[in-house]
């Protein structure tokens, strides 16, 4: 008996022996194979932690104006800047011993898999927050035994190469709150209108409990379950020990107030001009379009908030939204090329076609100062006389004819001088000028000034028969107003990338292309269709209308043909070009051609209310004399009108009126004399004297 008890302890021995070697091997071997995982995790490179990233627009005033994304919203922020509540609270509910473990929580594991045996379901979770991370990366969520294997490969990967700051703002910002808004700075937003760093513990326990069903405990889908959700959530926080229970019962019955409806879709500000910054960004500067989207960059715009409000408002009080009457507005700063504001239509919604970049249409009369200012290269001045009257040009060596009219067919049947004529808006005069200088002149002065729009060399360039788009018409008129710089339009002043660092800055493209003593003439020719007193027998001036509502010295050209009405002018500091027209290109009802005026002139005072009333500067090569505007001779104490006016120095006028004097004797002698015959000397004389200047100025 005793030999046998003494056996069976010896087979017994042996057991456990064989038992303790088997563990000590399977520990050995576990722990080979773990090393071996780990250096195989460690050998593979680091993982991205890139993901797509909403980027925001800002106007030059600092105001957020809009969002590039795709479909996903998310604003990347450092840990830092997200506050202890948010942290706490994910902390608590989602990974307690976040900062104990190397990717994945045996603990965890152990307990979660026996409740899901004794459960017979896996509705008991054990990710932690570095697996859920690295789901969120680089994996689906499908729940099975090959996902979870490379769930915990892809944590143990980012355990060896980031640190737990890194993993744990990476998953703050890429985790899912619902309703698109991905990461905590875009749930903060939606549902609080707050930063990260404003959440109250109340606050970030709710969002901290919807990315287990965002569809479930939305407070926007059911608000009764997040408040059941965000109780559990202060409950774990309590047991963690970062709530006491008398903060915890105070957080639960803390009111919460959610944004409403109309702010969690928000209002995209200028979207004209953001579709105008992402075509300029890309085809001008060569930016991906994904860049744009997914880059989570801040574009730093040219806009100024305040002016396209003052847009957008004049535009919808000025134009029926149920008339099919359609416009346009570019406002830029002729200084530097910032536009400040670019409207491209009267809806966007229901029509994104953004008429100011996109669209080409007929400028009319206000191609006219292109073809002035060339003429003032060739010795033209701004009392320079050609007759206005009915006329059929001739052309292409008498193969061709050209009949243009004035507006409702009324004709000086005199001579007028440019000054005149332009302001108003005489078209035999300047088709005259046209022919004298030759088709091509123009064409090429005006791609000098900015035109890059096909232009066709023929007789009605010069009334504005090419198609020019908005922008790129009032962007021409730059070098009128700052002295003869040609700028080209920039939209964008920087980019930045999510951590500050510069990615693109835009230069300011400045070059003095054009005489500043001849761009000061033309500003001060222009500023004559705003002057009534211009106005002659045969016609008024085009800005006589809009001239009672601006308050400072403005110079400009209106424009106008069967299916298009423009207005562009400018003071020194801000340029804007208004067109208005349909999109069909149908001719213009009555009462159609005065809204591009009226719009222009109420946002040029809207927008320059408060701001130093600039005369527009004169360089020293030039001078001013007074003149009679319906000769161009020095004006006198009896001419009816008398108009400060600008000259090249040494082609102002010598000759003074004497005209109205001699009315004065015909009419104390008519009855002595054939009236005929003195009419026909005074045409003589006045021919006469033109035909002296018009010599001087003849190539």
């Amino acid at each position: 008996m005793e030999v046998l008890t003494r056996t069976a302890y010896h087979k017994r021995r042996r057991l456990w022996t064989k038992i303790l070697w088997f563990g000590v091997l399977v520990i050995f071997f576990s722990f080979l194979t773990l090393s071996a995982l780990v250096l195989y995790a460690y050998q593979m490179e680091r993982p991205s932690l890139s993901v797509p990233d909403t980027t925001v627009v800002y106007s030059a005033d600092g105001e957020r104006i809009g969002e590039f994304h795709q479909g996903e919203h998310r604003y990347w922020i450092p840990l830092d800047q997200m506050g202890n509540t948010i942290v706490d609270a994910t902390l608590a509910i989602e990974d307690r011993r976040f900062y104990d473990h190397y990717g994945f929580d045996p603990i965890r594991i152990t307990r979660a898999a026996l409740t899901n045996v004794l459960s017979g379901s896996k509705a008991q979770g054990a990710s932690t927050i570095t697996q859920q991370y690295a789901r969120n990366l680089f994996l689906t969520h499908d729940k099975t035994w090959a996902r979870k294997w490379h769930e915990a490969l892809y944590a143990l990967r980012l355990e060896l190469h980031y640190s737990k700051k890194e993993i744990l703002e990476g998953y703050l910002n890429t985790i899912y709150y619902g309703h698109g808004a991905y990461g905590i700075e875009a749930a903060a937003n939606l549902y609080f209108q707050k930063n990260a760093d404003e959440l109250t513990y109340s606050e970030a326990a709710l969002l901290a409990g919807i990315p287990k069903g965002p569809n479930i405990y939305s407070p926007f889908v059911d608000e009764e379950r997040a408040f059941t959700r965000q109780q559990t959530v202060l409950r774990s926080m309590e047991e963690a020990g970062t709530l006491s229970p008398e903060e915890r019962a105070g957080y639960e019955s803390a009111p919460l107030t959610f944004a409403s409806s109309q702010e969690t879709e928000g209002k995209r500000v200028a979207p004209y001009f953001q579709d105008a910054v992402r075509q300029w960004l890309a085809e001008e500067h060569g930016f991906d379009p994904a860049m744009l989207d997914g880059g989570g960059l801040e574009i730093h715009t040219t806009l100024h908030s305040g002016l396209q409000k003052h847009a957008e408002d004049i535009i919808s009080r000025e134009l029926d939204p149920d008339h099919e009457l359609d416009t346009a507005l570019v406002a830029m700063d002729p200084r530097t090329g910032d536009v400040r504001a670019l409207v491209g239509g009267k809806n966007y919604t229901e029509s994104p076609f953004n008429r100011a970049t996109q669209a080409k249409r007929h400028p009319g009369s206000t191609m006219k100062p292109f073809l002035y200012y060339a003429a003032l290269e060739h010795g033209l001045k701004p009392n320079s006389m050609l007759k206005s009257e009915e006329t059929t040009f001739v052309y292409d060596e008498g193969r061709g004819e050209y009949k243009p009219s004035n507006f409702n067919h009324r004709y000086a049947d005199d001579y007028i001088t440019m000054l005149q004529a332009l302001a108003v808006s005489d078209n035999i005069f300047a088709i005259k000028t046209h022919f004298l200088l030759g088709f091509e002149d123009l064409l090429h002065t005006a791609g000098r000034f900015g035109i890059e729009s096909p232009l066709e060399a023929n007789p009605s360039l010069a009334l504005g028969t090419s198609d020019v788009g908005v922008l790129e018409m009032t962007k021409s008129y730059s070098p009128f107003a700052n002295g003869g710089y040609r700028v080209a339009p920039r939209l964008v002043e920087k980019i930045e990338d999510r951590h500050g660092n510069l990615l693109f800055e835009a230069n300011m493209e400045r070059k003095q292309e054009f005489n500043s003593a001849h761009t000061a003439i033309m500003t001060d020719l222009m500023k004559g269709m705003f002057e009534p007193e211009l106005s002659a027998s045969f016609g008024a001036v085009t800005g006589g209308s809009i001239s009672d509502i601006l308050d400072r010295p403005v110079a400009g050209k209106s424009g106008s043909t069967q299916s298009d009405s423009w207005m562009i002018g400018y003071t020194p500091q801000l340029l804007t070009g208004v067109w208005t027209g349909y999109d069909d290109a149908r001719f213009l009802e009555s009462g159609d051609a005065a809204h591009s005026k009226q719009i222009w002139a109420k946002f040029m005072k809207k927008s320059l209310d408060g701001e130093l009333k600039l005369s527009f500067p004169v360089p020293k090569n030039v001078t001013e004399v007074n003149i009679n505007p319906a000769n161009g001779l020095l004006a006198t104490e009896h001419c009816p009108v008398s108009r400060p006016t600008l000259f090249y120095k040494g082609t102002e006028p010598t000759e003074y009126c004497n005209e109205h004097i001699g009315e004065l004797e015909e009419k104390t002698s008519e009855t002595e004399g054939d009236p005929e015959d003195s009419s026909s000397g005074r045409e003589d004389k006045k021919k006469e004297k033109w035909l002296d200047r018009f010599t001087d100025w003849i190539p």
